[in-house]
C-alpha cells in the first residue's frame, strides 16, 4: 500500500492545510464536503502538493516536518 502526505491551498481564504491519508483523492473530497472540522470552513480546496511514501509512518513523519518552520520555508519555495 502506497501512503502520501497531501497540501491542500483553500480557493477562498488562501490557507494551506497538511495530512496524510493512503488516498488523495477520497481525503480531499471528504476537505471539500466539509467533513473535516478544521477545513469546513475554508472550502473549496484544491491539491497543491503531494509525496508518495511506503509506509504510513514515513508520510507521518513528512507531515510533522512540513508543519514546521523549516517545512513552511520548504513549501513556500516549491509552491511559488
Amino acid at each position: 500500500m502506497v501512503f502520501y502526505t497531501y497540501v491542500l491551498k483553500s480557493l477562498s481564504h488562501g490557507n494551506r492545510y497538511i495530512g496524510s491519508t493512503n488516498d488523495i483523492s477520497k481525503r480531499l473530497a471528504e476537505h471539500n464536503q466539509g467533513k473535516c472540522r478544521y477545513t469546513s470552513g475554508r472550502r473549496p480546496w484544491v491539491l497543491a502538493y503531494s509525496e508518495e511514501f511506503k509506509t504510513r509512518g514515513e508520510a507521518m513523519m513528512q507531515e510533522k516536518f512540513l508543519k514546521t518552520g523549516q517545512g513552511r520555508k520548504f513549501l513556500d519555495a516549491i509552491l511559488k
